[in-house]
């Protein structure tokens, strides 16, 4: 298995009726396709007829299942999202203090950053929904459901916090750790950094929770 079918392994497919049948597998290997040719091409290489033709099936089969772009974009962005919060719940789960939950979670978006995946898609998505309002939607919803699981443990660790400070704080750790893409990507500059930027960064995040006093406005 070569390193784009290693980083498309991990997609959880939606389910529709009918079961795991013919269709659904046809489904799967489209989604797989269209994700290789995101993460080694970008998103202006992903057509309709591209992923028609590196998928081995008539353009007719593909608009079957997918009529538009944007419908295989929808799905496969959700497949995305899905496989992270199966892994999002996992961590979520686990025994323990809810500190070091967070510390996990934590700890496996910033690896998941050094993936050839997420360091080749997501600033890709990041610069189109500048100027794509579909694109715009899908990257909007993607990082609130990603966000979440985050905004529940800092309510774990602090029930005191009013919820927009949780959610706040959420979404700052989110930021934080996704900003490190372009510095710490895959083959980006400062990879070899990465395990270091992990500990500060769990560091960080860990005090952030624990001591902050809460939004005074304008104060």
């Amino acid at each position: 298995m070569d390193e784009a079918e290693g980083q498309t392994a991990a997609l959880i497919m939606a389910d529709r009726d009918g079961g795991y049948s013919k269709g659904n597998e046809t489904r799967e290997l489209i989604l797989h396709t269209a994700l290789t040719i995101l993460i080694e091409d970008g998103y202006r290489a992903m057509s309709m007829r591209r992923v028609a033709a590196d998928s081995g099936i008539k353009f007719g089969n593909l608009t079957y299942h997918y009529r538009s772009r944007e419908d295989l974009v929808r799905e496969l962005l959700e497949a995305v999202i899905r496989s992270y919060e199966v892994e999002f719940d996992q961590i979520i789960h686990m025994r323990g203090a809810p500190v070091e939950r967070l510390r996990r979670i934590c700890r496996f978006i910033l690896e998941d950053i050094r993936s050839k995946k997420t360091t080749n898609v997501f600033p890709e998505l990041w610069a189109l929904s500048n100027h794509d309002a579909f694109i715009l939607g899908r990257v909007q919803d993607l990082y609130q459901r990603a966000r979440a699981p985050l905004a529940d443990i800092v309510g774990e660790m602090r029930p005191d916090l009013p919820s927009a400070d949780r959610a706040a704080i959420a979404l700052f750790i989110s930021a934080s750790m996704e900003g490190t893409t372009p510095f710490a990507g895959f083959e980006k500059p400062f990879e070899p950094l990465m395990p270091r930027l992990e500990d500060i960064a769990l560091h960080s995040f860990v005090l952030l929770v624990e001591s902050y006093g809460g939004y005074r406005g304008g104060e």
